[in-house]
């Protein structure tokens, strides 16, 4: 196999014209990668994306070619995949308000263009779900926030349509899921590619743990910080340290690891209904 590319959570090779997807159980927060692993990140993350390709296979076709014909050290958290052209834009879809999209509430009243309505506060709902897209910022760098008028302007109208219309289309069923099982979902970053037949598919991860955010739903409160099963946990635990956001990272302490790991687990669990 040939390593193609090494990103924040995920190692890209070329075997026999397929790419293998393996996740790792590296966590990034902020674009920078901690030094500390989650241990069965990797194949917790594998497992949910596989089980919510298969939830949303009518919505979008997706790049997956199989689970179990990957190489045996790889196993448990690696995908046999299509090779796909990368559409150079980060699609995100937001239905609560929080994170980079709260910050720039506060500041302008909408996100990436798109108004909202005064008087909302962290946890809220938006009226509907929107499409926030941002780009696709090398690793190391950040991603910044783009309008839809800006993925017209690069991709062309009907491709940024199609762009749109997934990302919600894939947002909603997510969250119609998730609800069900008592998730969810605040927001969510999808990839989508071009396959050599001029298909456009989802790669990478869907609606995991590190792509979105996941909260409790019996918990959720607009007004505060919300409980999450995300790593979000470890992202605020970063933040608290006082760390300027670059590298070098801090080491991640085994008791926030433990915590981690146990919300990667119960977002997968209770979402797919499988014990670990």
């Amino acid at each position: 196999m040939k390593l193609l590319h090494s990103g924040k959570v995920r190692d890209v090779y070329e075997d026999r014209g397929d790419i293998i997807l393996v996740a790792s159980d590296r966590v990034s927060v902020y674009d920078v990668i901690l030094p500390t692993p989650i241990p069965d990140k990797g194949k917790i993350l594998t497992r949910l994306s596989l089980w919510w390709f298969e939830q949303l296979a009518d919505i979008v076709p997706n790049h997956v070619i199989s689970a179990t014909d990957v190489p045996a050290e790889f196993e448990g958290r690696a995908v046999r995949c299509r090779k796909l052209k990368m559409v150079q834009v980060e699609c995100i879809a937001r239905g609560y308000l929080t994170g980079q999209g709260l910050k720039d509430y506060r500041a302008t009243g909408s996100i990436s263009g798109v108004s909202l309505p005064p008087g909302l506060v962290e946890g809220s709902q938006l009226p509907e779900p929107i499409f926030t897209p941002s780009t696709k910022a090398p690793l190391g760098q950040h991603d910044e926030g783009i309008t839809y008028d800006d993925v017209v302007a690069q991709e062309g109208a009907e491709v940024a349509e199609e762009l749109r219309r997934i990302t919600l289309e894939v947002y909603r069923r997510g969250s119609e899921l998730a609800a069900e099982r008592g998730v969810i979902i605040a927001d969510t970053k999808i990839e989508l590619g071009w396959a050599a037949d001029g298909t456009l598919m989802l790669g990478d991860e869907v609606l995991t743990s590190d792509s979105s955010r996941f909260w409790p739903a019996d918990d959720w409160k607009p007004g505060r910080t919300q409980f999450s099963f995300d790593k979000q946990y470890v992202r605020d635990w970063a933040t608290g340290t006082g760390w300027d956001k670059k590298e070098p990272a801090p080491e991640v302490p085994a008791e926030v690891v433990e915590v981690t790991r146990a919300r990667y687990l119960e977002a997968y669990e209770r979402i797919t209904g499988k014990s670990w």
